[in-house]
């Protein structure tokens, strides 16, 4: 059987009971029976589990007195603190082969119920058994329960009859051991509950003075005892601090070479009656009053040695056997020290677990979970204070090659190098964060100078030593600072982490400011890019129509088709809102190629009407400039009466047409040769040379807006629009002024010589059926 030192002690209760070996007891023959009868079972017993045999207190239903223990089913029952329920012996794997199943009594059913001793050992069961299998829920075994607690009463209540307590009243060791177990079960303040039961120890064997320790070990093994409660009793004022040390930060015993040393080392119970000549004595803390007397009793938890009670100055000798008498209370003791360990084992695995889970285990640092809380603090006081978070995302330089070059032993060194420079380089309050890798995340408060960041990366920069090695580190950084960028947690990270490469492609060393306006342009980029697709398939795109006016006859010449987009969650967009994110990309071409097949599709409209027209189309520069222009140009105006061709006319952009000027004036030649004219759109932007203007084969020329405009308040634009008409003029081009608001620009424009012009003066953009109805209307009113 075990030999461990609780279940010697178990044993001991066991023999102290002397109940073993003893003639049946009518109080407990009739607890036998009313169970035999309740359950209607073969056999029901009150078992004492010995050493090496199972002896049967009370029986029913069974002939013999006891069995060998290895064969107990109630050893297995006081193994555990609850009924123990065996349906079928047979398909037990723990007991299919014993030999009471295979053999008289041939259990097949067993429930049975520890029987706990007066000081709280187990030392034996109440039990039924019978042949035949039974499945039965453990609610249904309530009279069983009742039956070994009244058992246990009988125990008690002969514990307290007996009169072999020597040196403890029973009854006031029964209040303190109850007194125990409600502070054990009731008080959170462990220091407070150690106190209670040692002045109930001191109580109940007159002793003067006292203390309970726990048992802790050094990294090397070697025990030494915490005091977790020391006697206030006899203190005087000298030796008061002292006990108020005790109180306030604990005393340790590191000595053994003494009593408490002697209890220590041997786990067994210490007796000095004659202290002052004991070779053992000493280890008493300055100022402590004289002892005269001293026990030492250790306290164990299974085989473990956790605790002990010193108890000193009793006015009659100290022996073993006061130590047995209150063992009952001593396990309580125990429990309590047990109590108290696994509780700061519990709380030192959750400081572990949540290191591990927010703290970077080579660096320190927080981690990325951790980070994110610590992010969205940050965030919430800058709002409070209406005070600004520096974000700064930060990437070693060259940190691979010392993994490749040195192994990772050196790259660790290196990290952990960094780690520690960084924290060192900004404010306490401030966050320094390793994600993972090379990777670092810094979250600064109300940063003022860009300083701070350089200081950062200056640190970095600080060769390295490492044994032999020496090497030098650089750091890419990326910064974005909140609320100037008003983004969360997760795209302000996001953000930091796109300037960071924007300062490894500018050459590395550096940090870089995220620039919010690109980046919005950049997303509103790849939006309308993933949208534009849908928008042609769905006929989304539509060209609106704004008139172009003879301003002498008053007659309309055309139209110049604008395109907009009918967005369905942003409503009318303008060209200005999404063209320029199309350009260069496949969107541009496509669309284009709409805004061609749209054009010519009012010409043949107007045609089939007896309109007499034209339409001008502004070109995107690099439809225009690619390989697939002439071929969709040609593939719209298939089948379009050649008379009806002149009507189309093409608006390039000044400023492309200076990009590549051969390329430029061959493409233009082409189209003119496909029967449709060309325009030269925002004319007097691009600083054409006088020689390349006489070359370009244009038929127009369109003033640009700019210039239109201010002309009445800008000596210079009217200078400027003068000069283009004259130009045009000379050269023998059609002129026509955009961006005509009102009427003294008409005029004036007529004054220089420009008969033809566009703007809001006459009409805004609109859709095709507004622009026909429009054009009736302006011709009704001219003719009256």
């Amino acid at each position: 059987m075990s030999g461990s030192w609780l279940e010697k002690q178990r044993l001991k209760a066991l023999r102290n009971l002397g109940i073993l070996d003893t003639p049946p007891e009518e109080r407990f023959e009739k607890l036998t029976k009313i169970a035999r009868r309740f359950y209607n079972v073969e056999i029901a017993m009150f078992t004492l589990v010995d050493e090496h045999r199972q002896w049967f207190k009370s029986k029913q239903g069974l002939d013999v007195d006891e069995t060998p223990r290895n064969m107990a089913f109630c050893d297995h029952t006081i193994q555990q603190d609850k009924i123990l329920i065996v349906e079928d012996a047979q398909n037990d794997p723990r007991f299919h082969d014993n030999p009471l199943v295979t053999g008289a009594p041939y259990i097949r059913f067993y429930a049975g119920m520890p029987v706990r001793e007066p000081s709280g050992f187990k030392i034996g069961t109440l039990c039924i058994i019978d042949p035949e299998p039974r499945a039965v829920a453990e609610f249904e075994l309530d009279v069983l329960r009742t039956l070994a607690s009244l058992v246990e009463d009988e125990l008690e209540n002969a514990y307290v009859r007996g009169e072999d307590h020597e040196y403890v009243k029973i009854s006031e060791l029964s209040r303190s051991i109850h007194r125990a177990q409600n502070i054990f079960l009731t008080h959170e303040d462990q220091g407070a509950a150690f106190e209670l039961m040692l002045n109930d120890l001191l109580v109940l064997t007159s002793s003067q003075f006292g203390f309970i320790g726990e048992v802790l070990h050094h990294a090397n093994g070697d025990p030494y005892l915490k005091v977790g409660a020391i006697t206030n009793l006899a203190w005087n004022a000298e030796t008061e601090a002292l006990y108020q040390q005790v109180q306030r930060r604990g005393m340790t015993f590191e000595n053994l070479d003494n009593l408490i040393g002697s209890s220590l080392l041997s786990g067994e119970i210490v007796v000095s009656n004659e202290f002052s000549a004991d070779p053992r004595r000493g280890g008493l803390p300055d100022g402590h009053p004289t002892i005269s007397s001293y026990i030492g009793v250790p306290i164990f938890s299974g085989d473990a040695h956790i605790g002990l009670v010193g108890l000193a100055n009793r006015p009659t000798p100290y022996s073993d056997k006061i130590a047995h008498e209150l063992e009952p209370l001593l396990q309580t003791v125990g429990q309590l020290i047990e109590r108290k360990r696994l509780f700061q084992e519990k709380m030192e695995h959750a400081r572990k677990l949540e290191r591990a889970a927010n703290y970077d285990a080579l660096t320190g640092l927080p981690n990325r979970s951790r980070l994110t809380e610590l992010f969205e603090q940050e965030l919430l006081e800058a709002d409070k204070r209406s005070g600004s978070v520096s974000v700064c995302f930060l990437d070693l330089d060259g940190f691979k090659d010392i993994n490749d070059n040195h192994g990772h032993s050196v790259g660790d060194y290196a990290l952990k190098t960094i780690a520690d420079r960084l924290s060192n380089s900004i404010r306490e309050h401030d966050i320094v964060s390793r994600l993972g890798g090379d990777e670092f995340v810094a979250i600064l408060r109300d940063v003022d100078s860009h300083q701070v960041y350089e200081r950062m990366l200056k640190a970095i920069r600080e060769p390295i030593q490492f044994g032999q090695f020496r090497f030098e580190l650089s750091g890419s950084m990326g910064v974005t600072v909140y609320p100037g960028d008003d983004a969360d947690s997760d795209m302000l990270m996001r953000h930091a982490d796109q300037a960071m490469y924007a300062a490894k492609e500018s050459g590395k060393n550096q940090f870089q400011i995220f620039d919010l306006e690109t980046h919005v342009t950049r997303k509103e980029r790849v939006k309308i890019l993933e949208q534009i697709p849908e928008a042609l398939q769905k006929r989304q795109l539509e060209l609106f129509l704004q008139p172009k006016i003879n301003i002498e006859q008053q007659s309309i010449l055309g139209f110049e088709a604008l395109i907009r987009w009918n967005h369905p969650e942003e409503g009318l967009l303008t060209p200005i809102q999404f063209l320029p994110h199309l350009e260069y990309t496949e969107y541009a071409i496509a669309v284009g190629r709409f805004v061609l097949n749209e054009a010519v599709r009012f010409l043949r409209y107007w045609q089939d009407h007896g309109v007499s027209c034209s339409i001008s189309v502004n070109l995107s520069p690099s439809h225009f400039l690619s390989d697939h222009f002439l071929g969709d140009l040609a593939g719209s105006i298939a089948g379009l009466d050649e008379a009806m061709r002149p009507r189309l006319i093409l608006e390039i952009l000044e400023t492309t047409a200076l990009d590549d000027a051969r390329s430029v004036i061959r493409l233009l030649t082409e189209c003119r040769a496909l029967g449709v004219e060309v325009s030269m759109d925002d004319f007097g932007t691009g600083y054409s040379s006088l020689d390349y203007f006489r070359k370009l084969p244009a038929d127009e020329i369109k003033i640009d807006r700019s210039f239109v405009t201010d002309m009445l308040q800008d000596p210079d634009d009217e200078m400027i629009v003068g000069a283009i008409i004259g130009l045009s003029k000379h050269f023998r081009r059609r002129v026509i002024a955009e961006g005509i608001e009102n009427k003294a620009t008409a005029d004036k424009l007529l004054q220089l010589g420009c008969v033809i012009g566009q703007g809001y003066h006459f009409a805004r953009p609109m859709p095709f059926s507004e622009a026909m109805a429009w054009a009736e209307d302006f011709n009704t009113r001219k003719s009256v």
